[in-house]
């Protein structure tokens, strides 16, 4: 059953248009904040945010800590020198950190002082799965460090595509509102009629261009949000390009939730972290078991010249008594199933988020095509009625109407164009 499951989920997952499997480099060829496509402002931003920096050193040093891990399988060596002076009434041996070399009493020996040099080399030959369950920890870090990677990429790629479609809705409605303000002082280059009208018409018009002022500061808020997201300079000048129209997804639910179950790093952190708790039962576990370990050393000693030779070989068996063994075994299957509960609760979680968003790109699909209609339908209307008598407050009014259901088109292409990007935050990868 797992096999045909494998199988499925494989099939499944060379579906995805290749899009959804894009990755946005680091290396943007230069600067330059003109004309920015979404991708290159996706990529700038990557290059420039430092939790997504310090993620990247994080699984270099999780790396590094694998050879590390590695270099405990193969044989210790020491090279050391030593010279000592000594006047001794009693025989002594050195410490450690010079050699645990015996040294006779002065009045013994009559010299007092003494050189050595040699080679030791230690190997454990068996250590209770020890220094493999550490091999297998620092591989699980790894694991766990490359999906905060992942989690941290996503998250900075969400917040830009935010920022990216705000801002070239922000950029649409300045244009808008200023295409429409032109057109009524095009049509009303002075009030007339009675003194009711005029007031009526000087209304209208302060309306529009109050609308105008407003999104033109709109649009400096969106740039400054712009900046924040890409980490540059508040005072630094950016421009984008991009289509402002609706977008599309045909995709169903299940097939969401499966991608997501595949796709998002939150849930293969939970997954590394729960290896990570069973390495750890396994670690503890070993020290019910013995060290065996060969070492050997070969030295040259004496008072005046190296001429004495000292060789040895030696197989010790070493096994640890701690006092808090049972302890730490409650410990690590309590935290075992403590990461058992958080990853069931992280399934949930984006089983939830998945389905929110895709209810809200479902919506805004198709509410932002009805608003399309009505917006075209009125766009037409006014392009035919541009010959017809401009007098009252009739033009005006329509032309403000028009304006607020353009202003409600745009908003549903930001919202639909939004849902899109937490869908895709929602399952991990591009559609």
């Amino acid at each position: 059953m797992k096999k045909y499951c494998a199988l499925a989920l494989a099939f499944l997952c060379a579906a995805l248009p290749a899009a959804a499997q894009q990755e946005y480099g680091l290396k943007f060829s230069n600067l330059i904040n003109d004309d920015l496509s979404l991708e290159n402002a996706i990529r700038l931003g990557l290059e420039n945010n430092s939790e997504f920096l310090t993620a990247r050193q994080e699984i270099i040093i999780a790396e590094q800590k694998i050879n590390e891990a590695k270099f405990r399988f193969l044989p210790q060596f020491s090279l050391q020198g030593t010279a000592t002076w000594y006047d001794l009434e009693y025989p002594m041996v050195l410490p450690d950190a010079v050699a645990n070399r015996f040294l006779p009493s002065t009045d013994t020996l009559n010299e007092k002082k003494f050189f050595g040099v040699g080679v030791t080399a230690t190997q454990y030959l068996y250590s209770g799965g020890r220094i493999r369950g550490t091999l297998k920890m620092a591989r699980a870090n790894l694991k766990q460090m490359q999906s905060r990677y992942e989690t941290v990429k996503n998250a900075v790629v969400l917040d830009i595509k935010k920022s990216f479609n705000n801002l070239l809705y922000a950029q649409e409605r300045v244009r808008f509102t200023q295409e429409t303000l032109e057109l009524a002082q095009k049509w009303y280059p002075r009030t007339s009629g009675d003194v009711w009208t005029q007031i009526r018409q000087r209304s209208l018009l302060g309306e529009l261009s109050a609308r105008h002022n407003q999104a033109r500061q709109n649009l400096r808020r969106a740039q400054m949000a712009m900046l924040v997201s890409l980490n540059k300079e508040l005072n630094a000048s950016i421009t984008i390009k991009g289509d402002f129209s609706p977008v599309k997804m045909d995709w169903d639910l299940p097939h969401l939730n499966l991608w997501a179950m595949e796709f998002r790093p939150e849930l293969k952190s939970a997954i590394y972290a729960l290896e990570a708790d069973n390495i750890a039962i396994d670690l503890a576990l070993s020290k019910r078991y013995p060290d065996i370990i060969l070492n050997g050393s070969y030295e040259q000693m004496g008072a005046d010249s190296l001429e004495e030779v000292n060789k040895q070989v030696s197989l010790a068996v070493r096994l640890p008594i701690p006092y808090n063994f049972s302890e730490q075994i409650a410990q690590k299957k309590a935290e075992q199933r403590k990461s058992s509960l958080r990853r069931a609760a992280i399934e949930d979680k984006i089983r939830t988020q998945v389905a929110g968003s895709f209810e809200s790109m479902r919506f805004w699909q198709q509410e932002v095509l009805e608003r399309q209609a009505v917006y075209r339908d009125l766009k037409d209307r006014l392009a035919g009625a541009k010959n017809a008598p401009k007098t009252g407050t009739a033009p005006l009014e329509a032309l403000v109407a028009f304006e607020q259901t353009a202003d409600g088109y745009f908003d549903a292409v930001l919202q639909n164009r939004t849902a899109k990007a937490e869908l895709e935050w929602s399952i991990g990868q591009d559609l």
